[in-house]
């Protein structure tokens, strides 16, 4: 007998959606925000990762690329990507990459350097990006914000896919900055 769907087994929707509104206007990087802030709260008040286990829209999408549309090659990742070593490094670099955006987007506020309408991919290559921001009510800062944020969603996004189709289909999840946080907060409360 086939398992009837529930609401949160269609929130790859919601990721998918989120990287085309970010495409078309910037601002909508914003929406990303509840995909950094619910699995916190959820580990830290339940002291568990159903975020990651149950609601992640990402690993959803991973899940269905690679597994229903076949586009896995579905291999083991090697051991040194399983790592604590590995998966904790890609934390704490994330999390650097994270506060210089944070940086970036004090100076913009500050008035300490103009906007940079651009999107890092993999933290390295400035893509343009100028015809998703024509200025809004909101000061510079709130979009210099939303280009960092997208650009840390879709680098993660892309190293995900390219995991994805590399070795199994939610490898992403096996080394997700989220889901390293989350796990360091369940132990914590246990």
């Amino acid at each position: 007998m086939k398992q009837r769907k529930k609401w949160y087994d269609y929130l790859w929707i919601f990721s998918l959606t989120y990287l085309l509104l970010g495409f078309v206007n910037i601002l909508f990087a914003w929406l990303g925000m509840i995909c950094f802030i619910t699995p916190l709260v959820i580990s830290i008040v339940r002291g568990n990762k159903a975020y990651c286990n149950k609601y992640c829209g990402r690993g959803q999408l991973f899940s269905m690329l690679g597994g229903r549309f076949g586009l896995s090659r579905k291999h083991d990742m090697p051991k040194w990507m399983r790592s604590k070593a590995f998966r904790y490094g890609f934390l704490i670099f994330f999390f650097a990459m994270f506060f210089v955006m944070l940086w970036n987007t004090y100076l913009v506020f500050a008035g300490g350097r103009p906007l940079s309408q651009t999107v890092k991919l993999v933290w390295t290559f400035k893509v343009p990006w100028h015809w998703a921001y024509h200025g809004t009510l909101f000061s510079d800062g709130v979009a210099q914000f939303a280009f960092g944020f997208y650009s840390i969603m879709l680098t993660s996004t892309i190293l995900g896919f390219v995991t994805m189709l590399l070795f199994k289909p939610r490898s992403w999840c096996v080394y997700c900055p989220m889901g390293t946080m989350t796990q360091l907060i369940c132990k914590a409360k246990k």
